[in-house]
């Protein structure tokens, strides 16, 4: 598997992840990461974060998505 692969893989993770704990659906997910620069963060720093726990990657997505909503009030 190459590095592009794995990227792709980790983003479906974080993606399926994400919908589960708030209990929504897969495209709301998948737009909700988007609209926050959060699959972007993902992949440019999958090399650190493809090591973290699931809960952590969690906690993390949700306070970029807290900080991005603060800088936009």
């Amino acid at each position: 598997m190459n590095l592009n692969q794995e990227i792709s893989f980790f983003l479906s993770f974080c993606i399926e992840q994400y919908k589960n704990k708030k209990g929504i659906s897969g495209e709301d997910a998948m737009n909700i990461l988007l609209e926050n620069g959060i699959l972007d963060y993902l992949c440019e720093h999958y090399e650190i974060l493809h090591t973290q726990s699931v809960q952590w990657i969690l906690e993390e997505i949700e306070s970029l998505i807290e900080a991005k909503k603060g800088g936009e009030q």
